[in-house]
């Protein structure tokens, strides 16, 4: 497992790319909150907008989710610890004033481009 990629994955660098395209500037891989020992995978500053694209494995997907037979048990706490992370991420994120988007890597990337984009127009501040 340790050769798995945690960050610059397939999904998350044809996400970038599609944002790139539609004109979006983002940071990537970086705190949205300074206190919050949490990166998100692109981070909109200034929109607040926070986008997680998950791995099925990982996170388990409920669609695409498997399962190791050798130390199952091990690896279910594991993913349950990982989901329950998550959600406490989306909470604190949100008290924050944050749009937090979660995608899974196996969704459409233009369908994730769109989604993203709507919300990094709506939430961007308005410039005089």
């Amino acid at each position: 497992m340790s050769t798995q990629r945690s960050r610059d994955t397939r999904p998350e660098r044809e996400l970038r790319s599609l944002l790139h395209r539609r004109g979006l500037r983002f940071r990537v891989h970086r705190r949205p909150l300074k206190d919050l020992r949490r990166d998100a995978d692109v981070v909109f500053t200034r929109s607040r907008v926070a986008v997680f694209v998950d791995g099925c494995f990982w996170h388990g997907c409920p669609e695409h989710a498997s399962w190791p037979t050798a130390n199952r048990r091990w690896w279910s706490e594991k993913i349950k610890a990982n989901q329950v992370r998550d959600a406490d991420t989306n909470r604190q994120l949100r008290a924050a004033g944050w749009t937090v988007i979660r995608v899974w890597e196996h969704e459409a990337p233009s369908a994730v481009a769109a989604k993203v984009e709507a919300a990094v127009r709506r939430g961007a501040p308005e410039t005089a």
